[in-house]
């Protein structure tokens, strides 16, 4: 991809104006995710392993992961500022595009994070409001994220049928987001309509993701049927189809909590209850499936040389949701061995998270994650 100085200014003056913005692009927002996923799914981890030690620590990542999204939104506002030649060029960019879903995703990820945790530290009043704002801020470019991407990709960029790849679920899946997220406001808003108005709200909004995502779906699985294995800086972008499978089945159990609580009325409240675990269950099978045949395609690429790059964190964040859709089914069905898979799933999302945040501060320091693209 060729990039050019801005029209309006001399080549040296783009230089100069926040240079090391310049490449910055909204893949970065899945380090957000992937910080904000690991305080949000040890907050309600069943089991010995939850406990006052744990719930410190995750609103510690949850604190990062806030630091993290203020730093990213700075960093990327000067992008647009003095590089909006490079960020228009994002946007034509088919394999950079779908990443505007990152920007969704990490803000009702944090703010998910703080209605959560975030009264520990900062007050039940301030944790609400900011968790309002970023739930309200991250839905909105979700939803608009949702159609203006693959607007783009059908209109302006020129994709080849081998090009398919789970990249393309991210603007997506950004509405799931919001509809797991959606349940935990439901409590602080007044009793009746408001209630059941967002309830609802994030019902459709898990509706027009999961339907997209089944309409995506083949053609990536297809993709790698007849052309093989991803490149293998990619592979790890195999993980992002867990997203979709862990959020919806999180989503499901949340909205069987939030139902039970009375905010709808009979029988809609058994049915979201029943619905949990009918659709719950099935899809965290296909996730264990998916997972262990990503696993080795990744084992695949790191024997024939796969290095670190920006794709590692895909490796944290579909993760970390199926570590709460495992949650929520173990609650709901009372089974042990969803605990377990819960905790086996988190140990695996933290040892991934600090892999790739040690190699991503590393490459940060130096300078190599924001150097030009080769």
């Amino acid at each position: 991809m060729v990039t050019v100085a801005h029209p309006q200014a001399p080549a040296h003056s783009v230089r100069r104006s926040a240079p090391a913005t310049r490449h910055l692009a909204p893949n970065w927002y899945a380090a957000v995710m992937g910080t904000a996923i690991i305080a949000n799914a040890g907050a309600t981890l069943p089991g010995p392993v939850g406990g006052p030690g744990l719930r410190t620590a995750c609103t510690a990542v949850w604190a990062l992961s806030l630091l993290m999204l203020t730093a990213l939104l700075a960093a990327r506002t000067l992008h647009w500022v003095h590089h909006r030649d490079q960020a228009r060029a994002h946007l034509l960019d088919p394999a950079v595009a779908p990443f505007y879903g990152c920007l969704a995703m990490a803000l009702v990820a944090v703010g998910g994070g703080a209605l959560l945790l975030g009264e520990d530290w900062i007050g039940t009043g301030a944790a609400v409001a900011l968790g309002s704002v970023l739930f309200i801020a991250g839905s909105v470019i979700g939803l608009a994220v949702a159609v203006a991407i693959p607007y783009l990709m059908v209109v302006r960029h020129r994709i080849e049928p081998g090009q398919a790849s789970p990249v393309w679920l991210l603007p997506i899946v950004a509405p799931m987001v919001s509809a797991a997220a959606g349940p935990l406001l439901v409590p602080h808003l007044p009793a009746g309509q408001a209630q059941e108005t967002l309830l609802f709200a994030c019902f459709a909004m898990f509706g027009l993701s999961l339907l997209a995502t089944l309409v995506m779906l083949p053609m990536i699985f297809a993709r790698l049927m007849t052309g093989g294995p991803l490149p293998l800086a990619l592979t790890p972008t195999l993980f992002l189809v867990l997203g979709p499978l862990g959020q919806s089945t999180t989503a499901v159990n949340k909205f069987a909590d939030t139902a039970a609580s009375g905010v709808v009325p009979a029988p809609y409240d058994q049915g979201f209850a029943v619905f949990a675990v009918l659709y719950g269950v099935p899809v965290m099978g296909f996730a264990l499936l998916w997972l262990a045949l990503a696993a080795a395609m990744v084992l695949r690429a790191r024997r024939r040389g796969m290095r670190f790059a920006m794709t590692w964190w895909a490796f944290t964040f579909p993760v970390g949701t199926c570590v709460t859709g495992a949650e929520g089914l173990g609650k709901h069905t009372g089974l042990a061995v969803y605990d377990w898979l819960a905790v086996a799933l988190f140990i695996v999302l933290v040892a991934a998270w600090t892999v790739a945040l040690t190699h991503t501060t590393r490459g940060l320091f130096s300078g190599k994650l924001l150097a030009a693209p080769r």
